[in-house]
């Protein structure tokens, strides 16, 4: 199996939701355990053989720049820089000239163990243009829900009113995808991932899921930033080597 040798990280928002905290740096940047949120998404990608990681930045960028510069852990470090918000889908876009075959991509706000390999592995077998890495969770309506048939997701649903869908399985922010994806998306336009990509993937019968998931920790509320502080775990194997 070829591996994947480059990524990209969503890092460019602002986390109003998190205010205080983000008046004076990005959301990324917040620290978890002594480190950046973003450098526990970074040291996975390269775990799982990332050798060349793209930055989607904007709000405060200059904090990301000066921590992680053009080379962290081996990896190199690119930046695309949004200077007007263009959603998951439009960050992505205006990085697509770095992405010429399968690539990992993830959001850079969150707490998160992911099993890349093995996503990547169902994204051969399964000849799909994307894998996201799934998590099964009892409270489910502030993410996007997958309904499976097997692997393959038929159904996305990103922030499910009451009673849309009974499925507890969501997406934890990580994904396997295909340069074709790129191809959905316009040009110099806010779009979503979520909203706009992932349905009609699901739709065209081209979207496969993984439970490929440790611990995850969404920190977009002071209560799950909190969370993440108190009870993640496996930074270890990096921090403490």
């Amino acid at each position: 199996m070829k591996a994947v040798s480059k990524a990209f990280v969503l890092a460019g928002g602002i986390g109003t939701r998190l205010r205080p905290f983000t008046y004076e740096l990005p959301k990324p940047m917040l620290l978890v355990k002594g480190r950046p949120i973003l450098e526990y998404n970074i040291r996975n990608l390269i775990e799982h053989g990332a050798k060349e990681i793209v930055l989607g930045v904007s709000y405060k960028k200059e904090f990301i720049k000066n921590y992680f510069g053009t080379r962290f852990c081996g990896a190199k470090i690119r930046y695309s820089v949004e200077k007007t918000p263009l959603g998951t889908a439009g960050a992505l876009k205006k990085a697509e000239r770095y992405f010429k075959s399968t690539f990992f991509i993830c959001n850079g706000d969150e707490i998160k163990d992911v099993d890349y390999t093995a996503m990547l592995k169902l994204h051969k077998r399964k000849h799909a243009l994307g894998v996201l890495a799934l998590k099964k969770l009892r409270d489910t309506e502030q993410f996007g829900v997958v309904e499976l048939v097997g692997n393959k997701i038929v159904r996305f649903v990103e922030k499910p009113r009451a009673g849309e869908t009974m499925s507890k399985i969501v997406s934890a922010g990580a994904y396997v995808l295909e340069p074709e994806v790129l191809k959905l998306i316009p040009k110099r336009r806010k779009f979503s991932l979520e909203r706009d990509v992932f349905p009609r993937l699901a739709f065209e019968g081209k979207l496969y899921g993984c439970q490929a998931v440790g611990q995850w920790f969404p920190t977009d509320t002071a209560e799950r930033y909190e969370r993440a502080i108190k009870n993640t775990r496996f930074y270890k194997r990096w921090f403490n080597a």
